[in-house]
């Protein structure tokens, strides 16, 4: 009986040595791997952890391609040319680059009431003196397709053209009539679009006060024609 509470004894104590070898074996093992565990889920990939910011620095981009090299500044418009320098002068004196152009647009329609040229010269001076005798006002043509024949008038209304031209059929003539487009020419101040910056409200609103009815315009710059 001895014996066996010996050997009981003794192989507690060889269980407890060797409990107490393997227990930081196993400490060891498990410990980086909770640890890597834990750290696991801390880990980001960069893409997940940057794309936010990345999408939120990164600028809009910029259409570059503005028309402002292509438009400019107008002010206007001037019946006549000399009030047209005037406004240029004064802008010229601020260091602001400024031209004056001229503007030909359409203003409507006319009506030309002409004798067709005759065979010679000495002939259609022949019709004119009896067109004078007659108190009809006629004018030689001097140039262009019509160079020879006899103007009768021009006319701003279709029907005070073809009562002229009735006119003339009851004493025998056979006038002709020609549509002429009418055009109407003012005149503009161009800022130079490296001066635009400078014309401010301020600058506009002077102007307009000095100079009644002024107006200002953003117009294509090569769309005017230039006065010399």
């Amino acid at each position: 009986m001895r014996w066996i509470l010996l050997l009981l004894l003794l192989l507690n104590a060889f269980y407890y040595v060797w409990h107490q070898q393997q227990a930081p074996m196993r400490a060891k093992e498990v410990a980086p791997a909770n640890g890597y565990q834990a750290a696991r889920k801390d880990i980001r990939l960069l893409s997940e952890a940057e794309a936010p910011r990345s999408r939120a620095e990164v600028p809009a981009p910029v259409d570059t391609a503005t028309p402002d090299a292509a438009v400019c500044l107008f002010l206007g418009s001037f019946e006549g040319e000399a009030r047209a320098r005037v406004v240029e002068q004064r802008l010229l004196s601020l260091d602001i680059q400024a031209e004056v152009r001229s503007v030909d647009a359409a203003a409507g329609v006319e009506y030309w009431v002409y004798l067709p040229p005759l065979a010679s010269r000495q002939a259609s001076l022949r019709q004119l003196r009896e067109l004078q005798a007659r108190r009809i006002d006629s004018y030689i043509i001097t140039q262009g397709d019509l160079a020879n024949g006899i103007s009768l008038g021009i006319f701003p209304r279709n029907d005070s053209a073809n009562s002229v031209m009735q006119r003339l059929r009851d004493v025998g003539y056979e006038p002709q009539i020609r549509e002429l487009s009418r055009a109407h020419r003012s005149f503009w101040v161009r800022v130079a679009p490296e001066s635009r910056r400078l014309a401010d409200e301020f600058l506009l609103g002077r102007l307009a006060g000095d100079f009644a009815g002024l107006q200002h315009q953003l117009m294509p710059c090569e769309g005017v024609a230039l006065l010399q």
